[in-house]
């Protein structure tokens, strides 16, 4: 059976963790690693958590759970950290708020890796993602979608999977590890670079069939949208060189009026 390795990295989380955790706990598929990578919260994350690993283990549920709580450097520092400890097939980060859909969300990820007819499994497999409040109540579907072929170069037109939504190989994944200059857009990169190994290895990139992730509407990087998205284009010029970027950045404004005029009519 493929095995999955879920990183949940937290910081005084305890207002929006529970139901990042009830979401793993309920997973009825048995192979699943959660590592908790805690920043040495000063509230009630780590007794949440331990109540968490208490739970898991009266279900009975057969998860692995691994927690390490110490300072860091940074989401992206606290992410690496994960990676370093994964042991699964793949590998995705559920950030405290964020929560899996349903009880069955993984054993559909893993019935659609290991239904390619090819025999080897694909280097990421991803899905759509709906944006939920804090109470977990549907908001509305992420604006951008993720196309049944993604590349590497599709993230010129924007992130179009969600970083909660992207299940990468393991093996991959920790080759490219997150670059922890940036602050914000890290994930952006990751997810580029990871697609770009998978092209180099020639192998496929798997879209799932329907939500595979609710993602919570406020983040840190929407706390901070404008330094967010001045880090974001200058991620998009390495990949994607100054020219395709500027042009790309002017489509997205021209979309983004056309959006309001539409929605204010």
């Amino acid at each position: 059976m493929i095995t999955f390795s879920i990183v949940t990295v937290t910081y005084n989380a305890a207002s929006v963790l529970r139901a990042t955790l009830d979401s793993v706990l309920a997973q009825d598929y048995p192979e699943v690693e959660h590592i908790i990578v805690d920043g040495a919260s000063g509230d009630d994350t780590l007794r949440m958590v331990d109540e968490y690993v208490s739970r898991s283990e009266q279900a009975e549920t057969g998860h692995r759970i691994v927690v390490v709580s110490e300072p860091d450097r940074g989401i992206y520092d606290a992410m690496n950290k994960g990676l370093s400890k994964a042991t699964g097939d793949y590998i995705s980060f559920l950030n405290a708020g964020d929560r899996l859909p349903s009880g069955e969300t993984l054993s559909g990820i893993a019935l659609a890796a290991e239904g390619v007819a090819d025999g080897e499994w694909p280097a990421v497999l991803y899905g759509d993602t709906d944006i939920v409040d804090e109470a977990g109540r549907f908001l509305f579907h992420r604006r951008l979608s993720p196309p049944d072929h993604l590349s590497w170069r599709s993230f010129r037109h924007g992130m179009l999977v969600c970083h909660q939504a992207f299940y990468a190989r393991t093996d991959i994944a920790r080759s490219v590890p997150y670059d922890t200059r940036c602050r914000f857009s890290a994930d952006v990169d990751w997810c580029i670079r990871v697609m770009k190994e998978a092209g180099q290895r020639g192998l496929r990139l798997q879209r799932v069939s329907g939500v595979v992730a609710h993602y919570l509407q406020e983040g840190a990087t929407t706390r901070h949208h404008r330094r967010s998205l001045l880090e974001r284009f200058r991620v998009m010029t390495v990949h994607y060189g100054w020219l395709t970027t500027i042009m790309m950045h002017g489509w997205f404004v021209i979309r983004g009026i056309v959006g309001k005029i539409k929605n204010k009519g």
